[in-house]
C-alpha cells in the first residue's frame, strides 16, 4: 500500500561475513533494523562508559570491553548510581545525512503499568533543546519536492555519545534502545511521482525520514 514505506533491511555485527558468524550474531540478538537505507549503528550499555569513550573513534572496543552489546541484558549495577549507553551512528553514503539520536526507554512501574520515553542523546549542528518543553528543534528540510531531490548541506556524517538514563530508577524492569534519525529526504511515492511526471498523491508525505532501531538492552533489578 502507499501508505507504507518501501521496504527494510536488517544488520548484524558479526565477528567474519560467514555463515556460523552471522547465525552467532542472530542468536545473541546483536541485531538491528532500517527503514531501508545503509545506516550502521552501535549501541553498548554498561555503568563505566565515559564521553572519552564516544570521542575515542573506536566505540566497538570500548563497548565491548566495558559493557554489553545491542541484544544483551545489562551486568549487575554493583554501586553504579545509573546505565550509560555508548552510541554510534554513521550514514550510509548514498542516502540523507543523520539528524539526531535517541533513546527509547520503557520501564514497568511498582504497580506494573508500563511506560515510554523518548530521549535525544546527540545531534548535528548546534540546536539546543527548547527551555520550556525541551524539544529538540527540527533539523532543517532541503527537499524540492517538484524534483524529487535533496542536499546533504544540513546533518552530520556521524554522531557519537556517552549517555546516562537521568531517571533511572534501579527497582524498576527497564530496556532501552538506540533510534537513528535522517535528514528528511524524498519519500519513495514523490519520486516515483516525479518520474513518471503526474502530481504527488493528496494525504501521502511527499518527504520522510529514514531511519535505523537497535535491538534492545534490558535491567533487571537485583
Amino acid at each position: 500500500m502507499r501508505e507504507f514505506s518501501s521496504g527494510g533491511l536488517a544488520g548484524v555485527w558479526a565477528a567474519e561475513n560467514t555463515r556460523e558468524s552471522i547465525f552467532a550474531a542472530m542468536q545473541r540478538r546483536e541485531t538491528f533494523g532500517t527503514s531501508g537505507p545503509h545506516i550502521q549503528v552501535r549501541f553498548f550499555g554498561g555503568w563505566e562508559f565515559a564521553s572519552a569513550d564516544a570521542a575515542s573513534g573506536d566505540v566497538a572496543s570500548a563497548g565491548y570491553r566495558k559493557g554489553v552489546p545491542m541484544g544483551s541484558s545489562l551486568a549487575p549495577r554493583g554501586t553504579a548510581k545509573a546505565p550509560t549507553f555508548l552510541i554510534a551512528a554513521a550514514t550510509d553514503p548514498g542516502s540523507g545525512n543523520l539528524d539526531r539520536v535517541q533513546v527509547v526507554k520503557g520501564w514497568v512501574d511498582a504497580a506494573g503499568a508500563q511506560h515510554e520515553k523518548i530521549y535525544d542523546v546527540v545531534w548535528s549542528g548546534d540546536r539546543k533543546p527548547d527551555a520550556g518543553t525541551g524539544k529538540l528543534p527540527p533539523v532543517g528540510d532541503t527537499v524540492d519536492v517538484r524534483k524529487a531531490t535533496y542536499a546533504n548541506t544540513i546533518g552530520a556524517a556521524q554522531l557519537a555519545t556517552a549517555w546516562t538514563d537521568p531517571d533511572f530508577d534501579p527497582a524498576a524492569h527497564a530496556l532501552y534502545y538506540a533510534r537513528v534519525l535522517e535528514i528528511p529526504t524524498p519519500r519513495w511515492s514523490t519520486r516515483d511521482a516525479v518520474a513518471l511526471g503526474i502530481a504527488v498523491p493528496d494525504g501521502i508525505p511527499a518527504t520522510i525520514q529514514e531511519r535505523a532501531w537497535s535491538s534492545p538492552i534490558w535491567y533487571t533489578p537485583k
